[in-house]
């Protein structure tokens, strides 16, 4: 099976800024579009960011059996909802995802999917350099919201807290450090290029003589495109890539 790599962090910890290259440097790796009831913004598109349902749309799903996680968050604007929906996006005998969320949502995909193909990508930043990020992207806003993000940062120290982290399986090397985006960002296309290169090479071994000849230059060019390092040529196929 492949792999979900479920990117995580707490607020200002640079979370949404590495998905967003992950998926520009791996674009190999597919994405998951979760469901929510809250209002489209300005600059969303449905079905890019979200798909954008009524209430009830969700609770039929849940119905369904088709659920995979849900939370419901109690606004001044009344409940939304934020939902991972088991709609045919996840093809796990043939693709690796990536997803983003919470740890909440996390655990809730793990438990559906199993630990095995959940890996977990923890984004972290010491806790006054956090603060000071967030302090400093709020002085930016027309109306900055500091009660707001003060609630923010003291619901993250609840919601990922040590105890939380450990029942979930979050352990050492599932953690990465923000310090320098770009240094984080080499590190986790390490990580997931070797769970990639392996996922590939477990589908070699299933082959027949020529589909191994062909899967196994795929293993390399999968390896050598995450990793970045140049691929090597397939004489039999007369394939190169670099």
């Amino acid at each position: 099976m492949g792999h979900i790599f479920y990117v995580m962090g707490k607020s200002a910890s640079g979370k949404d800024t590495i998905y967003k290259i992950l998926r520009e440097r791996l674009p190999q790796i597919r994405t998951v579009v979760p469901y929510t009831t809250r209002p489209i913004r300005a600059g969303e598109r449905d079905g890019v960011e979200y798909y954008f349902v009524t209430g009830k749309r969700l609770a039929d799903l849940e119905k369904q059996g088709k659920i995979i996680e849900k939370r419901t968050y109690q606004t001044v604007y009344g409940p939304w909802s934020y939902a991972t929906v088991d709609d045919g996006q996840i093809d796990l005998g043939s693709h690796d995802y990536f997803m983003i969320g919470t740890l909440e949502s996390y655990e809730g995909t793990r438990n559906y999917f199993g630990a095995d193909v959940l890996v977990p990508l923890y984004i972290e930043v010491e806790d006054g350099e956090r603060l000071q990020r967030a302090l400093d992207r709020e002085r930016q806003q027309t109306e900055p919201k500091y009660a707001e993000l003060c609630r923010r940062f003291l619901a993250d120290e609840a919601d990922f807290s040590a105890e939380n982290m450990e029942k979930c399986g979050i352990r050492a090397e599932n953690r990465f450090e923000n310090r320098e985006l770009e240094a984080c960002v080499d590190t986790l296309v390490r990580e997931i290029g070797l769970r990639d290169w392996h996922f590939w090479n477990r589908k070699c071994r299933k082959k027949t003589w020529w589909q191994q000849e062909f899967a196994v230059f795929k293993c390399e060019a999968t390896a050598n495109s995450v990793t970045g390092h140049v691929c090597v040529n397939s004489n039999k196929f007369g394939i190169s890539s670099y």
